[in-house]
């Protein structure tokens, strides 16, 4: 059986950090169950804003705008399985991620259906008060009601802020796990 084609959507400026790790533990487990997966670092990537033009996949890309965004939409049409990772901020995904999130209008703008697919959210932060992770739990969830996505899992990672302190902590193998399993 041929394997899964995953993309993994980073959202963290931050190079090698908690996220970082997380995202490559997830992969690490998916590659190991023979899954294909693309990686996209949404925060170290020029991603814009919606502008709400309206001409998406009008212009030669998803969008009209000229961004990293026309090389991840590629990879979104074509993967079954779409997997965020991000650090908490303000209660919810960084803007970097939400503006890739943003921007998945562009296919339903252009009558593109991409449902049917499965996602995941992994969110660390620095919070060691799991309540703090309720509002991006919702979003995320609305994102994937929303889209015809199916909820493939959630892992919460409290209390980490420092570059790498999430290798002190079970989540690591817990992400892993996820990737194996997906």
């Amino acid at each position: 059986m041929a394997g899964k084609n995953i993309l993994v959507i980073t959202g963290s400026p931050r190079v090698d950090g908690n996220s970082d790790r997380l995202a490559d533990a997830f992969i690490e487990g998916a590659v190991l169950a023979e899954n294909n997966v693309v990686r996209f670092d949404a925060g170290r990537m020029n991603i814009g804003g919606c502008k709400a033009c309206d001409t998406c996949f009008k212009n030669g890309g998803a969008c009209s705008v000229s961004n990293g965004f026309n090389t991840i939409a590629p990879e979104i049409e074509k993967s079954g399985v779409i997997v965020f990772v991000t650090p908490l901020y303000w209660y919810s995904f960084t803007a970097q991620i939400k503006n890739v999130i943003d921007k998945l209008y562009s296919f339903s703008c252009a009558g593109k259906d991409i449902s049917g697919k499965k996602c995941v959210l992994i969110v660390c932060g620095a919070s060691a008060d799991e309540g703090d992770y309720d509002a991006i739990q919702l979003t995320y969830k609305h994102i994937a009601e929303q889209l015809g996505w199916e909820d493939g899992g959630i892992l919460v990672v409290p209390g980490v802020y420092e570059k790498g302190t999430v290798k002190n902590t079970p989540y690591l193998a817990a992400a892993e796990d996820i990737g194996k399993n997906i």
